[in-house]
């Protein structure tokens, strides 16, 4: 528990700028949707892309955020058919973006570097893409069932900034070209804003959606995809890969474990909203996972590492 403590104590600046947040949200009226698009379309794509370059690339590396995404689009499957013969109120098929994605990047990308150091934060973020693609693919087709097609959910991964900043790094790092140490300086400035308003509306969201009250089965079955399921697939494939395949370092076991205990992904909400499928349900118990991972994540670090 000394190890826990001490890195919660080191985490303590990411907990003030969630409160920071909660405070512009409060009493300044802040809305982070005003935010989101700049995250989206500049800051995480700079991340990205930095992240990417710093890290040691081979064949192996390049196909994580593939195995990420599918380990998170089975268990988005399996706990929707299971979610389905427990909720009966329509919100069963938000249960795959709340277990298979994450707050992989507002949330884990700080606590990445903190752990990490620079070439470690490149193995997550490459990583962490593939729960992005999850997110923003098989997660938005299930949650949409019948309302939208396939080629729906496709063309919103076609439009996403980061798949092409992904692969633009990866080009250019398996070419030898590195990022320009004029621009060095912006891309960390980048890095710092993803990571300080990354969590300032974490606190802004936790101030729009009070209420908290409603399914307990839906909030019992996100709490236990999460922090149960999603961490034990996670130490799976670290033992086999670690015993018997041998394929991978320890630095990308500790990412994908690091992926695996973050809390439910805040863009749950947006879809839940886009898609008008229990919003207040998906609102609260990505505030309730958000506020358990403020202590969950420490300990199981704590415990892993």
């Amino acid at each position: 528990m000394a190890a826990a403590f001490a890195l919660f104590f080191k985490l303590i600046p990411l907990y003030v700028t969630v409160g920071l947040g909660w405070i512009a949200g409060r009493y300044l009226e802040a809305s982070g949707r005003h935010i989101a698009g700049i995250m989206l379309y500049i800051v995480t794509p700079s991340v990205v892309f930095s992240g990417v370059m710093a890290a040691p690339l081979s064949p192996e590396v390049i196909l994580l955020p593939f195995l990420v995404f599918g380990i998170s689009s089975v268990l988005g499957i399996v706990q929707l058919k299971l979610a389905r013969k427990v909720l009966t109120d329509g919100s069963a098929n938000i249960i795959p973006l709340c277990v298979g994605s994450g707050n992989t990047g507002y949330f884990g990308v700080p606590v990445a570097l903190l752990l990490f150091g620079e070439e470690g934060l490149g193995l997550y973020i490459v990583c962490m893409l593939g729960t992005t693609l999850f997110e923003n693919s098989v997660g938005f087709y299930l949650a949409a069932r019948g309302r939208y097609s396939i080629q729906d959910a496709l063309w919103r991964v076609l439009k996403l900034p980061s798949v092409y900043a992904f692969l633009a790094a990866v080009a250019l790092n398996l070419s030898g070209v590195g990022i320009p140490e004029i621009f060095v300086p912006l891309f960390d400035n980048l890095r710092g804003a993803y990571s300080i308003l990354g969590m300032m509306i974490i606190g802004m969201s936790i101030t729009s959606f009070r209420g908290m009250a409603g399914n307990v089965r839906f909030t019992a079955l996100a709490f236990f995809g999460k922090f149960v399921v999603w961490p034990l697939v996670a130490i799976l494939f670290w033992w086999i890969d670690s015993t018997i395949l041998g394929v991978y370092e320890p630095a990308v076991h500790q990412a994908m474990f690091l992926i695996s205990i973050t809390p439910i992904a805040a863009n749950t909400v947006v879809i839940a909203t886009l898609l008008d499928t229990t919003p207040k349900q998906a609102a609260g118990t990505v505030m309730l996972t958000t506020l358990f991972g403020l202590a969950f994540i420490p300990v199981m670090i704590s415990l892993a590492f």
